[in-house]
């Protein structure tokens, strides 16, 4: 599962907590977590991952400030061009997390959309993360998209609004089958 999100969010913000929440339920389901590999958000959701004992996985891009590799990856491969970043953060993920984040977080989210709405890509869910963070762009899209026609109600319909961890966890069981959770630690 590949989750998006700002580098800018310092580790006491209530996003990195949440997204680090969402990084530990996704390992504890069984799946490795996968990153643009950077700071805030994509640390937070590896951060997690690798706590809960998953697989922690960052695909990093070469950029003038803002993004080295976290700490928290097990496997990182660096890129130089955003296009095939996003190839690689696309094509082996069964779901796609969105944690608040910029202008490249959007792209990321706009791209997967665009992909499925094009049956470029397999109608995986796509979760919104972080509650009143996308409230103005998701009544954008239903308001203003929908309502002129730009898109369709079935476009609409494949963008999950969510609050918490367990809410990814129950929407990507809801759309996939999800694989053997992980054995707590210490148990045979």
């Amino acid at each position: 599962v590949t989750v998006f999100g700002s580098s800018r969010f310092p580790e006491s913000h209530r996003y990195y907590q949440l997204a680090r929440e969402v990084g530990a339920a996704l390992a504890r389901a069984g799946f490795a977590v996968m990153t643009g590999g950077g700071s805030g958000i994509m640390e937070a959701a590896n951060r997690g991952a690798r706590e809960a004992g998953g697989l922690s996985v960052g695909c990093n891009i070469t950029l003038p400030r803002e993004q080295k590799p976290n700490a928290y990856l097990d496997k990182f491969i660096q890129f130089d061009h955003f296009f095939a970043r996003k190839v690689m953060l696309v094509k082996y993920s069964c779901a796609f997390v969105v944690m608040p984040g910029g202008f490249g977080t959007l792209d990321e989210a706009f791209e997967i959309a665009t992909l499925m709405q094009t049956n470029k890509l397999e109608r995986f869910p796509l979760i919104a993360v972080g509650g009143d963070f996308w409230d103005g762009l998701v009544g954008f899209v239903r308001d203003t998209l929908l309502a002129q026609g730009t898109v369709s109600p079935e476009d609409v319909h494949f963008i999950h609004q969510v609050e918490t961890a367990e809410d990814v966890i129950r929407v990507i069981g809801e759309a996939v089958l999800l694989p053997a959770p992980r054995p707590a630690s210490g148990s045979a």
